[in-house]
């Protein structure tokens, strides 16, 4: 096949996976102002490693199992096809696009990375370093990767899937089922399995630094136009489109979570305005090149105030998603996701993803664009969970979770790194391998 490299929306895609790359540390300072100051240093390091070992496997593995040739009736991609990327231009869905292939793989490297970042909140304060790395590993590989090739890289529910056959083409424009529903998931089984911190529910456990958190909430949206608007795959209008709904609904939906918070708590706090900021590009990222602006204010505001109200669940429930992983990122991803059925219209979008898609019920479309959104995030959730609790079960077993409590009460940052991000929090012991007390 010939390849003509068209160098404005090459252009765009490196700099949209810029962006996108950038969110990744955004997010651990984002989570690590939520944590206390004797955990904040491991919870940067869970994201910093999620890069390391996301980078890897991706450029070895990971994008040939997410986008090379079927196999196993389309639930994976051949892994040898383009085995330690071993790739031509026109490899790829985006030689049509005049985009090279591995400009693709880099943009897509860059959502595999920070989907493996996001489920580090649900478990922070807690957990083993060494074994969340070879988690991280282990999920690309087993959970993201595949549920990339089903959505995205022409895999079951793909135009010739079952699901398109049966009933629509699901959307799913930057990764409300690949990203956040599957993230979210995830990181409900690691939060049961993993157990609850120490203290929870009895004594306070409060961000230590909330500039830190509207900092990285602040780096997150601006990464997240690339994450969104990128994912159009070309520098055109559907981009420009999705741009705008990234900005709108994400307004709307902090709007939303501090009215929600003002009424329910007499209070509109930052911490409210940094988790709104999220919970609204949450749940516009499938929705982001595929609705109207009038549909991206309802994206948000149905995100805004649902997130707001679930993250209070786990206090009900009883488990520990330590950072709200559940309740802005399943939720979030599961209302864009779904909302997708009633707002979505053909006359907005043009993406070559979603050529055999249906309008949404609100645009004459009939349900039956609905019922396809409401199957795909279903399947998402089972599979992510059930995936994800089975292979962290395995590890519990072989490597262990937890660190030991005097670790976690003593401080995470100290037992695991041997050092502090503040110097006051020196507060603590550090142990080395064999748990042994070396400096106090």
């Amino acid at each position: 096949m010939d390849f003509t490299l068209d160098t404005g929306n090459t252009a765009w895609l490196l700099t949209s996976a810029s962006l996108v790359l950038l969110m990744t540390p955004a997010l651990a300072f984002f989570y690590g102002g939520m944590v206390r100051g004797k955990s904040v240093l491991n919870m940067l390091m869970m994201s910093f490693t999620a890069m390391g070992i996301g980078g890897l496997v991706w450029a070895l593995w990971g994008y040939s199992l997410a986008f090379g040739p079927n196999i196993a009736g389309g639930l994976l991609g051949n892994p040898g096809t383009f085995f330690g990327l071993a790739i031509d231009d026109a490899d790829g869905p985006t030689a049509s696009f005049g985009i090279p292939a591995l400009v693709f793989v880099a943009f897509q490297a860059t959502f595999a990375i920070i989907t493996v970042a996001l489920i580090s909140g649900a478990i922070a304060d807690r957990v083993k370093i060494g074994t969340w790395m070879v988690f991280a590993a282990v999920w690309v590989t087993v959970v993201y990767a595949p549920l990339a090739h089903w959505v995205w890289g022409g895999g079951m529910f793909g135009a010739d899937g079952w699901l398109a056959k049966a009933l629509s083409l699901p959307i799913d424009f930057a990764g409300g089922t690949v990203v956040h529903i599957n993230a979210g998931a995830a990181g409900l089984a690691l939060a049961l399995l993993t157990g609850r911190r120490k203290g929870f529910g009895k004594e306070p456990m409060r961000p230590h630094n909330l500039p830190f958190v509207m900092l990285g909430a602040g780096m997150l949206w601006f990464g997240w136009f690339g994450f969104n608007a990128g994912s159009e795959l070309a520098a055109d209008g559907t981009a420009g489109r999705a741009w705008v709904n990234t900005l709108v609904a994400t307004a709307v939906a902090m709007l939303a979570w501090l009215g929600t918070e003002r009424l329910r708590d007499g209070h509109a706090t930052s911490l409210g305005a940094a988790s709104g900021v999220v919970a609204g590009l949450v749940a516009i990222t499938p929705a982001a090149g595929t609705v109207t602006t009038w549909g991206a204010i309802a994206v948000g505001a149905a995100a805004g105030i649902l997130c707001a109200l679930a993250v209070g669940l786990k206090y009900k429930l009883g488990f520990d998603d330590s950072l709200d992983v559940v309740g802005v990122h399943l939720v979030g991803g599961l209302v864009g996701t779904i909302l997708i059925g009633l707002f979505a219209t053909n006359g907005v979008y043009n993406s070559f993803y979603f050529e055999g898609s249906q309008d949404g019920l609100f645009y004459g479309g009939g349900v039956t664009q609905l019922l396809t959104q409401v199957v795909v995030a279903l399947i998402a959730v089972v599979w992510s969970f059930v995936l994800t609790y089975a292979i962290g079960w395995v590890l519990k077993v072989t490597l262990g979770w937890r660190v030991p409590e005097e670790h976690e009460v003593g401080g995470i940052d100290l037992a695991q790194h041997g050092e502090t991000a503040y110097e006051t929090a020196t507060q603590g012991t550090v142990f080395n391998r064999e748990n042994k007390e070396i400096r106090a």
